[in-house]
């Protein structure tokens, strides 16, 4: 059986990619379990290479002054900005590719 871990063991639920801690490192994607308690935010960013798929597995979220809720698939493309408020608690499934470290732009 290969390597096991936990995600408490992760950073902020990141999982795969090219940082430290990773189960996986590839350059290729980055996948995440983030979990968010209500009224949590994230300031709106923008990244300059990475498409940003965010998955919501349970809850309400706010992006972009839309709702979204279990179920809902968003797609962000490079330029595109975003913004993020947990409306209940939240636990969300994201997917970056490809893996670029400091691909993050603060807009706030």
């Amino acid at each position: 059986m290969g390597e096991i871990a936990r995600l408490e063991e992760m950073k902020k639920g990141w999982f795969v990619g090219s940082f430290d801690p990773t189960i996986h490192s590839t350059d290729l994607f980055e996948v995440a379990v983030k979990e968010y308690k209500a009224g949590e935010k994230e300031g709106r960013h923008v990244h300059k290479v990475a498409v940003e798929i965010t998955v919501v597995l349970n809850g309400r979220v706010k992006m972009n002054g839309r709702i979204f809720e279990h179920g809902d698939i968003i797609k962000i493309c490079p330029g595109e900005d975003t913004d993020f408020e947990a409306l209940t608690d939240v636990i969300t499934v994201v997917v970056k590719s490809p893996c670029v470290l400091g691909d993050k732009y603060s807009l706030e």
